[in-house]
């Protein structure tokens, strides 16, 4: 310690005899110790603690019981072989005969379960060969053949169809039994092909569509071998297609179709005086009708809820086109809402929706078979239909629907006697703008298969702006159908048809006639049709049935002037192989 005192002391002196200005010099002596050094012999070494950890044995404890055990007895399990899917058949035949000389035939040859590949072809033939007692003859036969296929894969669906018909009947609406046959004849023939292509691919974020292609050639008799062209002559021709895109909750669509209908009949601005029938001899126009119809319906469908609720808004616009006329434009608004409640048991439902009918010479042959061979076409707007109902379920076997509509219609379709080309057995069409007003409701009970029932009751009010009535439509409706499986060995079909209210436009008095606004009309009465059948399956390829149809023999009309057969019974077998 003392010799830092002596060199802090120096260093000092020092400083100072440098700060003066006169240069003084000092000098100082001491001693100094130094104390010795030594080595240190120990090396170097981490100190560490250790603590031992003690070691603990816990021994085990045993402890011994007596033990025992019984057997139960188990019933043997029955097991029942089933087939998961019933076995088909490549073929199917049958054939039957009854009243009124009634043949009966049907064939039916088709491809068995595959993944990738259908076909068949079927035949049907009905005729009947009878009298209608205090009516011209009344025979007729119906023949229908068609082979279809289709080829199924991942992506696509390809499908195809061709078909072939025949028809023959006789304009038999005159109360004279010795009417010629040949006089009051007609035959219409239909042959034609659908084909249609199916793009599948995903369901979500891409885009699926459908095209189809279809062709139709529909004639009738004609008058002689010397008139070929003084004939109904129709060829009809369909392109569509249906777009569809779902992104989300969103369904995107639209269709685009194309219908063209060129309907002719004899000689364009040409004129013919023939006898028509036994009754008349008149005076025919030649006629010539092309028309083509353009449907572009776009809409979109959105769903909330996991699916409890849907809308649908859209827009279904027609181009009605025929010759040297304007072409008309028909849009039609689309709405359409549903909501579910407690888990689909009622669904309440609203809309709005409509759309343009194309007749053509074979629809209005198929719902008339007594229509005259030269008719003036229009087409049939529904330019809005309003509508809202419920529907859902009462039980597990048990669902309902009720709902009422209101619609505007323009031309259309009715059917009245014809009293210039015929002598009352022949229809036209007429046309007229209405309103029309329906009630509906119906319900259904299903018992797994071994019952079936559904009825509907059908309610219409008819507006109409030219005629006093909407001709041959009723006023109400009602329909039941019941199907019944007796031990896999007898099987029964029901089906009961009611209409009431009807009313045929006829031209000039006579019996039964009646007249209002300038127009004469009879009263159809209630047509009540029932049919019974009953079927017994003697083993899985053989069966034996009786078809009874009008149960209740009643001969009422279901046009002016042509009453239908009575009690009819139809017997006989049935095979497959």
């Amino acid at each position: 310690m003392k010799q830092l005192i002596t060199v802090f002391l120096g260093i000092f002196f020092v400083a100072n005899a440098f700060a003066q200005n006169n240069g003084y010099t000092f000098y100082y002596s001491a001693e100094r110790s130094i104390e010795p050094v030594y080595r240190i012999s120990e090396t170097p070494a981490i100190i560490d603690t250790t603590i031992p950890i003690p070691a603990i044995n816990y021994p085990l404890l045993s402890f011994h019981r007596e033990t025992s055990f019984s057997l139960d007895t188990i019933k043997a399990a029955k097991i029942k072989l089933t087939e998961k899917l019933p076995r088909l058949y490549h073929s199917y035949i049958r054939v039957g005969f009854g009243n009124y000389l009634t043949p009966l035939g049907e064939v039916f040859i088709n491809s068995t379960r595959s993944r990738k590949f259908h076909w068949g072809v079927q035949a049907t033939h009905l005729s009947s060969w009878g009298k209608i007692k205090g009516y011209a003859p009344a025979t007729f036969d119906n023949t229908q053949t068609s082979a279809y296929g289709k080829i199924l894969e991942k992506n696509y669906t390809l499908s195809g169809k061709v078909n072939y018909g025949n028809q023959g009947l006789h304009f038999y609406g005159i109360q004279r039994e010795n009417v010629p046959k040949d006089s009051i004849r007609q035959r219409f023939n239909d042959v034609g092909f659908t084909s249609q292509f199916d793009w599948h691919k995903k369901d979500t974020a891409h885009l699926n569509y459908t095209l189809g292609l279809n062709y139709n050639h529909y004639n009738d008799r004609k008058i002689s071998d010397s008139l070929k062209k003084w004939r109904a002559q129709e060829n009809y021709l369909a392109v569509t297609s249906n777009w569809k895109y779902k992104l989300k909750q969103e369904v995107y669509a639209a269709d685009l179709n194309l219908h063209y209908n060129g309907y002719k009949y004899g000689v364009p601005n040409n004129f013919l005086s023939h006898a028509y029938d036994t009754l008349n001899s008149k005076l025919d126009t030649g006629i010539v009708n092309n028309n083509y119809l353009i449907d572009f319906k776009p809409n979109v469908t959105t769903f909330g809820k996991n699916g409890k609720w849907s809308v649908l808004i859209g827009l279904d616009l027609f181009f009605d086109v025929h010759k040297n006329e304007k072409v008309k434009v028909v849009p039609v608004p689309m709405v359409a809402f549903h909501y579910s409640l407690f888990h689909d048991i009622f669904i309440p439902y609203v809309g709005i929706n409509g759309g343009v009918q194309q007749n053509t010479f074979k629809s209005l042959s198929q719902t008339n078979n007594f229509i005259s061979s030269n008719v003036q076409l229009k087409n049939e707007y529904n330019t809005i239909n309003f509508y809202g109902g419920i529907r859902g379920v009462i039980s597990k076997s048990i669902s309902f629907d009720a709902n009422i509509s209101f619609g505007h219609y323009q031309n259309k379709l009715m059917f009245a006697i014809d009293s210039v080309y015929s002598g009352g057995n022949r229809y036209r069409p007429v046309y007229d703008n209405m309103n029309i007003t329906k009630l509906e409701a119906s319900i259904s009970y299903q018992l797994n298969e071994k019952i079936k029932i559904d009825a509907v009751g059908q309610y219409f009010s008819y507006q109409t702006r030219k005629y006093p009535y909407a001709w041959n439509l009723p006023d109400f409706k009602f329909m039941l159908r019941g199907h019944y499986n007796m031990f896999e060995k007898f099987y029964f079909n029901v089906d009961f048809n009611l209409q009431t209210g009807r009313k045929g436009m006829v031209y000039g008095p006579g019996a039964d006639v009646q007249q209002e606004n300038g127009y004469y009309y009879k009263k159809l009465g209630v047509l009540a049709d029932a049919n019974l059948g009953v079927e017994y399956a003697y083993n899985k390829r053989i069966s034996a049935f009786i078809q009874c149809n009008n149960l209740a023999s009643q001969k009422y009309k279901r046009w002016v002037n042509y009453q239908v057969q009575a009690f009819q019974i139809i017997g006989g077998v049935t095979f497959k192989f």
